[in-house]
């Protein structure tokens, strides 16, 4: 496979950068690499089964955006929470890349009869989901239990763990008002025009220990190619998380989710053209600024890693199929064992009791 690498020079032009002899060997990864993937939505749930594909069992640790979540027909919907865990499981619908495969939607058709809302497509089984996940929530136990356990309950070998243990929901700023996230997504199909983003309750949430845990012990942090402001910024939202992500020395490798102008899934790129900003990986890898290490990029938008401040890997990044899927996590991988030596991060001077939530003290 072809790759560029490179750093931008004072010139502007691509320059030359070696990789690291880990990342040109027969393609096998170290037995203890371990991995965290930031993910939401279809294209990081897409890449999240990649690398779990690739990796050793319980290698992977997904953190998944919790800001879509919220309360409907007196439930806990948490979608991308879902779609990572029926993706890594293997039982998502493989048209929609959400939901189950083979679902019936009985309940909804009939709910709509009696006069509920029927505008959230809830399948049957999918409804089994959310009824023991709100059980246990009303019983007292933590969002990362209840991930932990549903996971462990569909077979998944990797980790999901949610941003946070407490609300944080976002809302969209738009040329009709502020809306909820699913309301402007699924309610509005992401037709008013976009101004801004907000995530009520981020300042005040924390990441959870098992989050936070798996981010200080990690070889490797990919950011999936999610929308960067509906799917990651959440996450990054989270206190103190932004402040934590600085401080490790792992490489940090973010994914793009527009390639030639578009979104390969929802409204990252109409988001983008709102806002004001050119619909271009250039964009994205700004956006996420001095945290990234490296940006992969699509062979369509070859031409950008030359405008990069980071390292670049041009690779194909549509993700069609589970072998698709698994070759660009494996040229992720690599990528970013390319970019440091082969040895255990450590932090700079972030001990190992500190919570993220106190980062920002002092």
């Amino acid at each position: 496979m072809k790759t560029v690498i490179g750093n931008q020079s004072p010139n502007g032009k691509a320059a030359a950068r070696s990789v690291h002899p880990s990342a040109q060997h027969d393609g096998r990864k170290p037995d203890d690499l371990r991995v965290v993937a930031l993910a939401g939505g279809v294209g990081g749930a897409k890449l999240a089964a990649g690398l779990q594909a690739v990796l050793p069992p319980g290698a992977l640790s997904v953190i998944v955006n919790t800001g879509d979540d919220f309360e409907h027909w007196g439930l806990v919907i948490c979608p991308d929470l879902d779609t990572v865990l029926y993706n890594l499981a293997g039982v998502h619908n493989p048209e929609t890349g959400w939901g189950r495969a083979g679902e019936s939607f009985a309940v909804l058709r009939s709910m709509g009869l009696i006069g509920g809302e029927d505008w959230f497509r809830l399948g049957d089984a999918d409804l089994a989901v959310h009824l023991r996940r709100s059980e246990w929530l009303r019983q007292g136990v933590s969002l990362t239990e209840v991930t932990d356990r549903l996971r462990r309950a569909f077979g998944v070998r990797s980790h999901i763990l949610p941003m946070s243990d407490t609300p944080v929901r976002t809302l969209v700023h738009t040329d009709e008002g502020d809306l909820p996230f699913q309301h402007y997504f699924v309610g509005r199909r992401c037709e008013p025009c976009v101004i801004d983003v907000s995530f009520v309750g981020a300042a005040e949430a924390e990441l959870p220990d098992a989050a936070y845990n798996a981010l200080l012990t990690a070889d490797v942090i990919i950011f999936c190619p999610s929308n960067p402001y509906l799917s990651l910024d959440p996450i990054l939202s989270v206190g103190g998380m932004r402040d934590l992500l600085s401080k490790l020395r792992a490489p940090k490798v973010a994914v793009a989710p527009i390639v030639g102008g578009k979104a390969l899934k929802g409204p990252a790129a109409k988001m983008m053209r709102e806002m004001g900003y050119p619909v271009t990986p250039v964009t994205i890898a700004a956006h996420f600024g001095d945290l990234l290490d490296g940006f992969v990029l699509d062979r369509e938008d070859a031409a950008a890693a030359a405008h990069m401040r980071v390292p670049a890997l041009v690779s194909d990044t549509i993700m069609h199929d589970l072998e698709s899927k698994a070759r660009l996590a494996d040229a992720v991988l690599d990528f970013a064992l390319s970019l440091t030596p082969p040895l255990r991060p450590l932090t700079t001077g972030l001990p190992t009791h500190l919570h993220p939530s106190e980062l920002t003290a002092g």
